[in-house]
């Protein structure tokens, strides 16, 4: 048994994330001792469904060897609606990312791994959600939040996430791409001693010298050369179409300070789909995440892959 106490959140009830918690417990990948944010009722239903055969109970008496529930007792058999939005499911998994973080926050446990929310979902009882990290940061009180997704092949960190691209490039400021740059330098070498970082450009060509936007030099290279002066290997602003070839097939790269959400989201997703982690930085607490959704089109199948949630769990005891 580890030292560590692990937290995991259920995620919405509607996908996924029973089925993927359950399985993760039955094939022993959860590290005890840890504690499930969620619905005793909907695990027990999908404990049934699922044949698995688990010990599902309230964590008021933690024992090792089965599934010990902090139950938020918000969700019944009966209010399940697979593979469909549904406002009662949102609201509930945003509570269990309220009670997980406070608990984080209170030190009574050491980290947690979010299984995912259904963002429309959550927006019909909380039109200001945008995300796991944004609420997370929210409750930290931490405002310079931003999501690191992690994989054996890149690590891929974002000055701006869950926002319009026209908000995106009005967020593209020296100070913010600092601030992402010291995360992801601090964040990336804990990960991989000796880690070199790039920051990409945020229009073609990465501007072509001002030719296709002036970002590149009014506001990315000025904050290069801010972390260079720190000592720290950083490189860039490079053209966003050939860094991550760069990165990943000639090895220059370990680490890509990314200018917004699907710029970084899409080759991270391509090289590892599965394995890969969403780790949320610039927090007093560590948070990992699967790097999917809650998957409407298989939820409840018996069909989900528990492989991201098992590196998100791996990812977070190493950095607890």
């Amino acid at each position: 048994m580890n030292e560590k106490r692990l937290g995991v959140t259920m995620g919405d009830s509607s996908g996924v994330g029973p089925e993927i918690l359950l399985k993760a417990a039955k094939a022993g990948l959860i590290p005890e001792p840890y504690v499930v944010y969620g619905d005793l009722a909907v695990l027990a239903h999908a404990n049934e469904k699922f044949a698995l055969g688990l010990d599902i109970a309230s964590a008021e008496e933690c024992r090792p060897g089965r599934v010990n529930v902090i139950d938020a007792a918000l969700m019944t058999a009966e209010d399940l609606t697979p593979a469909r939005i549904n406002a009662k499911s949102g609201m509930a998994a945003r509570e269990y990312v309220i009670r997980a973080t406070k608990a984080a926050l209170a030190s009574e446990i050491d980290g947690f791994v979010t299984l995912p929310m259904n963002k429309e979902a959550t927006q019909l009882t909380d039109p200001t959600f945008t995300g796991h990290t944004e609420l997370i940061g929210e409750l930290c009180g931490s405002d310079d939040v931003t999501i690191m997704l992690a994989s054996d092949d890149l690590i891929a960190t974002h000055v701006s996430t869950h926002c319009s691209l026209k908000e995106a490039i009005a967020r593209c400021k020296r100070e913010r791409i600092q601030r992402i740059i010291e995360l992801t330098w601090h964040a990336a070498r804990r990960l991989k001693p000796g880690a070199r970082l790039a920051v990409a450009g945020l229009n073609p060509h990465a501007g072509e010298n001002g030719l296709f936007g002036m970002e590149e030099i009014e506001e990315i290279a000025p904050a290069v050369e801010w972390a260079r002066a720190q000592g720290w290997d950083v490189d860039g602003p490079h053209p966003p179409d050939t860094l991550f070839y760069m990165a990943v097939r000639r090895k220059r790269f370990d680490a890509v300070v990314c200018m917004y959400h699907d710029q970084g989201h899409i080759p991270s997703k391509l090289l590892d789909f599965e394995g890969g982690v969403n780790i949320a930085l610039g927090l007093p607490i560590v948070r990992t995440s699967v790097d999917h959704g809650t998957a409407f089109d298989i939820a409840w199948k018996g069909i989900a892959s528990v492989q991201s949630f098992d590196s998100a769990i791996k990812m977070a005891m190493r950095l607890m």
